[in-house]
């Protein structure tokens, strides 16, 4: 395996979100520790917020940031611990200096002792980004939410979420690739692998989701981030 070919004892992950079972795979199968960090092109890159060593939140540099939870609707600010969309106001950045930026991204703010120590204030993993955030029958969806189940239930992260509306309904697919060990199962135990995506996924959202097991490599890759939703209202 890997962990006997490398000699890495940690790694930092940034610029796409995370769950912390994905978090939890790569440590396991690489042997090292799996640290976040959080950064914005438009403010200075990476070093926003940074993890440390109890892994339980990025602490942001208040140094630099001053950052706040507003309600991604209404722009109100809202009480440390809840949840809503992050915005940054830069105190030292001078040529192109930011002013309660929108960064789109949702997560949680606290000043809850951390046991490393640091008094900086800090931010959750993002749970998603305001404009990702798909309604589906009324009920608010994030790709976080479903990557999630599919993690606890050992399936790979490449899936696709497309969202159409039929008859005046919405309705909501989760296309998952399948490990090439599971593929050669029989149908009868493929279908069945897709009964149980069905329920766990319906006890996440709160609605039915379509799932659809497909070979390994079937979804298309990109450069850059993944194509993760195809929301067919807007074609």
């Amino acid at each position: 395996g890997l962990r006997d070919k490398i000699k890495l004892k940690a790694g930092i992950f940034g610029a796409e979100a995370w769950s912390e079972e994905m978090r939890q795979d790569i440590q396991n199968k690489l042997g090292i520790k799996a640290y976040d960090i959080y950064g914005l092109t438009e403010t200075s890159g990476p070093g926003v917020a940074f993890e440390c060593s109890a892994q339980t939140g990025m602490h942001i540099n208040e140094d630099h940031f001053i950052a706040e939870i507003i309600d991604p609707n209404t722009g109100e600010v809202l009480p440390e611990g809840s949840k809503g969309e992050l915005v940054f106001t830069s105190i030292t950045k001078e040529a192109f200096p930011l002013l309660r930026y929108r960064t789109r991204d949702i997560c949680v703010l606290t000043r809850e002792k951390c046991s490393c120590g640091r008094t900086h204030v800090k931010m959750s993993k993002p749970m998603g980004r305001s404009d990702d955030m798909l309604i589906v029958k009324g009920v608010n969806v994030f790709p976080s939410q479903i990557e999630t189940v599919l993690l606890e239930q050992g399936y790979p992260a490449n899936y696709q979420i497309i969202v159409d509306r039929v008859n005046n309904s919405d309705t909501l697919e989760v296309m998952v690739e399948m490990t090439p060990e599971n593929f050669s199962d029989s149908l009868g135990k493929i279908t069945e692998m897709e009964k149980g995506l069905v329920a766990a996924l319906k006890a996440m959202l709160g609605i039915y989701a379509k799932v659809k097991l497909v070979a390994p490599k079937t979804i298309a890759r990109s450069e850059g981030k993944a194509v993760r939703v195809i929301d067919k209202r807007k074609i």
